[in-house]
């Protein structure tokens, strides 16, 4: 065996990412770089010379794309090599070494992976240091020293520390020994720890004191949220009386409930509503449990026109803290995070929302704060990393939102908001019991994440940011996806008695917090690599990691469908009846703690709080400066809290899971924004119920008044979810605290006077909030961040009754339900209660079409937003200062026939105007381009985050091609016929459109067959084979579904399923299905498996050249989500039977290299043989198309999609199967693209 170093560079003309990281480089630093050479460089442990053959363009680099070197002359050249740092997860290389056993399945290799960064030989070393500095993150990389090629590069392993002399340690060295040790608890809580050994009579070890930190940290403890308020002042202002009503309310409630003997504290005022509401009636859908994975209710469902019990799950998570230090690790595992607590719960996990806050990313990077990252950097990777997450795991993400205000310099806001659900009979809740078995399912554990959790407690300075590094974990999306298949086996889930995922804290708090006595064996836990001690085993935050307590007896069978899933799982952890947690490495004991002394939570904490005047003004006044009405309108819509976000929310799926109702752009441009996420549920079968989610938040109110600021949190997102289409009285809230460090009364008032403010709306409305997450460590040296409390708000409508934001015919009539708010500000709740209730009725009536509630640009971003959907316009009289004020409340509706204002307060209904055609708004008479609204709405925000880019190719038909060639097939199945043809689809690591795909087929009337591939063991990979050839033996239809196989690396997608393809028994099944007449399918991820194999476009394997045809990267080298125009070009297949050449689609596409690249010879000949099935079209024309973002990806010759020359293989990019009845209702045009009846048709001949 040897070891090697492998280059691996683009060729010219795929150089995009270079590309894109020179004008980068040349925009940011102020360079001027002529070129980039970008090299991927693997070191390869391990390898035989013939393996490394075998994978240097199979898994490491592409024939098509790539040049792959054993040298690179560096010579005189000016370089930057960067790698990861030690310990931290290298999703290019595991994907690596998942390839090289599909080739060697018993291989013992080892692989790292870096970058090279090549640049002009004139650059300057001030200028080569200037990009160090910038292109290297010290928290989760290094710079790479190329003259060593050695395997042995983990972190030092520590010994133990011992802590002699301990429990004799006078208080007075209990801050120094604190700030010695990096202790997130204080000096009380030490106090206590040291108490509670000298009652044991020994020192406590190392192990013992980090699983107290994390256990007690404001992260698991949520120390500030329970610190004892022993005085509450409000000062003098004209709300004081005010709040000393909400407060006195509070102390009614507590009275009322028998809870004046519990401590007055934050907790307590956060969770008395629901308490309160519960005890009046209102909240008879919570289920109660001794689980806490996540908020969760039982729902009506119905499915095939039955009705069942489902239950309902949402969480919010924060990963504020790693995400300012690690961008892109710290959002993806907010998500993942958030995934695992309904998860946890046993719900399929299928919504998702994102809210961030930021301060200027339009600010040049060099005048970013010393300590900081640039906003900008921070705000482009961190939504990388959560859509890079989000979009492998398979979650629709259908509404994201960033937030800016200055404050959030201080650090960042990263919220995800999730919802899960699942069929309630799949569900059980038990108690743990002695003898009971505890398994670690999913992903083994490193060192990442280590201290995450007092990490995130901490306020944080320049010199403390320094050594964050292993506090930030890091996503392996893929790897939660196999929990997410487990978790929708109820055969599987039925055996779970309880569940915990694995967050802050690792083993000790997710394991310890399953029951009261347990036995831990640390030397159990699966690693990533050796060297890690018995501390980072307790307290490593990995993620991926689930804990399911089962009983004995079922061990087997859970083993058994973890097996199927391809999950490693280990038996941990027993539970007992000691009352201790006990945790043994190698058969030492390691920590041994009394249940009691870990949840007494430390000492108890004490505070004072003081709420501060507000000043008497008017919150919701804007002054708005301009010559003219359209200079005014212009501003508002230029504004960053206004502005289309179109370029960052295209980063995130929204259409997988075949549920959105809603997509984030709507109308027949998809410019009109949607102010909510609507998802239907994840039934096996046709449901026409969804479930609806908004939140609500404004930080300049916040700064004001965090009491009004959270009133309007939830009137926001009540707002929102009624202005949509459901009815207001069944939600139920959750939310999000994130407020400075807690060194003041002043400080504690904020957080104080929000909750007060929320608890008010609660109980006015009768809606309670019956979960949340308070992050406060908002603070970076002398700035914090601004009081925010966000209310996310959910429940559930149907599908068929949601109405968008999109204009939707001249004539209709525009009126404003208006909020009047009361004299000191607060909300008008009877008036809401009503304007709420009309406006549900008249939409579910039918009198109303189209909605948008009012927010940071009132009136003027309402009419704008809503006339660039379908590019109609208004005619409107208003007063201005009502166009431009914030109306909290209120919402703009147009409406199909006159609205009467009789069930209505006075000056609630508000006729405005009129839809009309026409390229301007009319308002007050005076004309307002539509035009310039548009350009100003997107074109700021377009130099951070582009929505469309120039096609690098331009051209649309090959040389000598002057129409498309119209004949039709003439294939027909030539075995007898089949009523339900068998349908094969095979689930590989990162595959996440198979749910879609078999409900697909289930609908056309085939059967469906799925197996995991599996690849934890050589065994495994040769059985899983084994596996796919009988199932393609006996299949008529083989699909490949969507998704990323392999996480879409190493630098590629589609390389795992070719490299499967490619195996010998696979390939000859695969030849001997296409040879008895069958079909084959590949849809995204599958289309490029397709042609990486060969398979497309010349019907069989072995075929690819170096000029072969290819999937790369879009040319906005990004990951783009929307909705696209697909016209057919071709009907030579059996897949595009009874289609008409020149018809057109609207298909949901997501993808990051869906640039279908061809040389001009090839696609003349694939026009020629009408093997061009489908091409991406203007959907206002129905021709084709190479301008963005109609082709969204820069395809050549707006190639969507291609067939074999017989038409029994079909390959695109387009999801078809994503679309059902009750989806994509904002989206013009035809959605139904009858793909799978017309394959099931095939076979029965019909």
């Amino acid at each position: 065996m040897n070891n090697y170093r492998i280059y691996v560079e683009k060729r010219p003309a795929f150089q995009v990412e270079a590309q894109s990281l020179k004008n980068e480089l040349n925009e940011n630093l102020q360079l001027n770089l002529q070129s980039l050479r970008y090299i991927n460089v693997y070191d390869l442990f391990g390898f035989t010379p013939e393996l490394l053959e075998q994978c240097r363009y199979s898994v490491f680099g592409e024939t098509v794309t790539d040049t792959v070197s054993d040298e690179c002359d560096l010579k005189g050249k000016k370089y930057l090599a960067v790698e990861y740092l030690p310990g931290q997860f290298d999703q290019r290389a595991s994907s690596a070494v998942d390839c090289v056993h599909l080739i060697d399945p018993n291989a013992e290799v080892e692989i790292r992976s870096s970058r090279l960064l090549v640049f002009d030989e004139q650059l300057t070393d001030a200028e080569l240091d200037k990009i160090r500095r910038y292109y290297i993150n010290a928290v989760e990389s290094r710079e790479k020293d190329l003259s060593q090629l050695s395997q042995n590069q983990t972190a030092d392993v520590k010994p133990l520390a011992q802590l002699d002399g301990f429990i004799t340690m006078p208080r007075e060295e209990y801050a120094a020994f604190c700030k010695e040790w990096g202790l997130a608890m204080n000096t009380d809580d030490l106090h206590e720890v040291v108490t509670y050994f000298q009652k044991e009579q020994r020192n406590p070890t190392e192990t013992e004191l980090r699983i107290l930190d994390t256990y007690w940290s404001d992260h698991c403890r949520h120390t500030t949220f329970t610190t004892i308020l022993e005085s509450i002042k409000i000062d003098d202002s004209f709300v004081k009386d005010e709040i000393e009503s909400t407060l006195g309310m509070f102390h009614d409630i507590r009275k009322e409930l028998g809870r004046t003997e519990k401590p007055l504290c934050l907790m307590e005022l956060a969770t008395i509503g629901a308490r309160y509401l519960r005890k009046k009636g209102l909240l008879d859908d919570m289920e109660v449990s001794e689980e806490n994975n996540a908020c969760s209710i039982f729902i009506d469902v119905d499915v095939d026109g039955k009705q069942e019990k489902w239950l309902l799950q949402f969480k919010n998570e924060t990963h504020n803290h790693p995400t300012e230090i690690e961008p892109f690790g710290g959002a993806s595992t907010c998500l993942g995070g958030a995934i695992r607590d309904p998860l946890s719960g046993r719900a399929y996990v299928y919504q998702a929302m994102r809210v961030t806050g930021a301060g200027d990313i339009y600010k040049p990077v060099a005048e970013t704060m010393p300590g900081k990252l640039p906003q900008q950097i921070i705000s482009r990777k961190a939504a990388a990393g959560y859509s890079s997450y989000g979009n492998q795991i398979g979650l629709a993400t259908t509404h994201v939102r960033e937030i800016f205000h200055p404050s959030y310099v201080a650090k960042r806001l990263e919220v995800g908001a999730v919802v899960g659900a699942s069929p309630a009979s799949n569900i059980r809740r038990e108690s743990p019991a002695p003898g009971d078995i505890i398994l670690l399912l999913g992903g083994r554990t490193g060192r990442d994440g280590i201290g995450g959790a007092t990490g995130s407690s901490k306020e944080h300075t320049e010199a403390s940011l320094e050594s964050c590094g292993s506090e930030v974990q890091k996503g392996n999306a893929p790897e939660e996806r196999k929990l997410q298949r487990l978790m929708r086996r109820p055969e599987a889930t039925r055996l779970i008695k309880k569940s915990n995922d694995f967050g802050a804290g690792g083993v000790s708090v997710a394991i310890g917090e399953l029951a009261d006595g347990l036995d831990i064996y640390l030397d159990r836990v699966p690693t990533k690599y050796s060297g890690l001690n018995p501390t980072e085993l307790a307290i490593s935050e990995s993620q991926e990691r689930m804990a399911v307590v089962i009983e004995a007896k079922d061990r087997a069978e859970m083993e058994h469908y973890c097996h199927l899933d391809n999950i490693e799982y280990t038996h941990v952890a027993d539970v007992t009846d000691s009352g201790r947690m006990r945790q043994f490495y190698k058969g030492e004991l390691i920590a041994d703690l009394t249940r009691e002394f870990i949840d007494s939570a430390g000492a108890k904490h004490f505070a004072k709080a003081a709420i501060l005047p507000v000043e008497e003004k008017n919150p919701f006044a804007q002054t708005i400066e301009g010559a003219t009405l359209e200079e005014k309108m212009a501003k508002v819509m230029a504004d960053a809290n206004v502005t289309s976000q179109k370029g960052l929310i295209e980063n995130f799926d929204a259409t997988i899971g075949r549920s959105t109702v809603l997509m984030p752009f709507g109308g027949k441009t998809q410019l009109s924004e949607t102010q909510v996420s609507v998802q239907k549920l994840p039934t096996d079968g046709y449901t026409n119920t969804a479930s609806i989610m908004a939140y609500g938040y404004n930080p300049f109110i916040a700064d004001w008044s965090p009491y009004h600021s959270a009133a309007y949190a939830v009137v926001e997102a009540c707002t929102k979810v009624v202005a949509a289409g459901a009815d207001y009285s069944r939600m139920r809230f959750s939310y999000q605290e994130y407020f400075e460090r807690m060194s003041s009364e002043h400080a504690y008032g904020k957080p104080l006077s929000a909750l007060l403010g929320a608890l008010k709306m609660q109980v006015a409305f009768g809606l309670p909030s019956i979960g949340g997450k308070d992050s406060m460590s908002g603070t970076f040296e002398h700035i914090s961040v601004p009081p925010t409390l966000i209310a996310f708000g959910i429940t559930t409508v149907p599908a068929d009754k949601v109405v968008s934001t999109d204009l939707k015919k001249a004539g209709h009539k525009l009126y404003l339900i208006k909020h009047n708010a009361l004299a000191n500000y607060m909300p008008n709740v009877e008036q809401l209660k009503e304007n709420w209730t009309f406006t549900t009725n008249a939409i579910q009536s039918g009198k109303v079409c189209a909605t948008f509630a009012l927010g940071f640009g009132g009136v003027a971003e309402a009419i704008a937003k809503m006339s660039f959907g379908n590019e109609l316009a208004v005619d409107i009289q208003i007063a201005e200062n009502e166009l431009f004020d914030y109306n909290y409340g209120s919402i703009l509706v147009e409406a199909t026939e006159e609205l009467s204002p009789l069930a209505l307060s006075p000056n609630s209904l508000i006729a405005l105007g009129e839809v009309v055609e026409g390229t301007h708004l009319v308002i007050n008479g005076e004309r307002v381009s539509r035009e310039v609204l548009l350009h100003a709405c997107c074109g700021q925000f377009d130099k951070i985050y582009p929505s469309a880019v120039v096609a690098q190719h331009q051209t649309l038909m090959p040389a000598g091609i002057e129409s498309l060639n119209t004949k039709h097939s003439t294939l027909n199945y030539n075995g007898s016929a089949v009523e339900t043809p068998l349908v094969y689809i095979p689930v590989f690591p990162g595959t996440n459109c198979d749910y879609d795909s078999a409900k697909a087929w289930r609908k056309a009337g085939a059967e469906v067959e799925t197996t995991i591939f599996r690849n934890l063991t050589g065994e495994d990979v040769l059985s899983s084979i084994d596996e796919m050839v009988e199932h393609i033996n006996r299949c008529h239809i083989l699909m490949f579904a969507g998704g990323f196989s392999a996480g879409d690396e190493p630098d590629g997608s589609g390389k795992f399923i070719a490299n499967v393809i490619n195996n010998q028994k696979v390939g000859a099944a695969i030849t001997a299905l296409i040879e008895r007449g069958g079909l084959i399918l590949g849809i995204c991820n599958g289309f490029q498996a397709l042609v990486k194999s060969g398979l497309l476009p010349y019907g069989k394997l072995g075929m690819v050249t170096p000029d072969s045809p290819t999937l790369f990267r879009n040319d906005i080298n990004r990951h783009i989500s929307q909705m696209v125009t697909t016209t057919v070009a071709t009907t030579a297949s059996p897949w595009l039977r009874g289609m008409q050449v020149g018809d057109t689609h609207s298909i949901a596409v997501s993808h990051g290299e869906g640039k279908f690249v061809v040389n001009e010879a090839l696609a003349k000949e694939l026009f020629e043989n009408g093997q061009v099935a489908f091409r991406y079209a203007d959907p206002m024309t129905g021709e084709a198309t190479m301008e963005a973002p109609h082709n969204p990806n820069g395809s050549y010759y707006a190639i969507e999609g291609i067939i074999s020359k017989n038409g029994q293989i079909l390959g695109k990019m387009g999801h078809t199967e994503r679309w059902e009845e009750g989806v994509f209702t904002n989206i013009a045009g035809n959605k139904c693209q009858p793909l799978f009846d017309n394959a099931v048709a095939y076979f029965r001949k019909k």
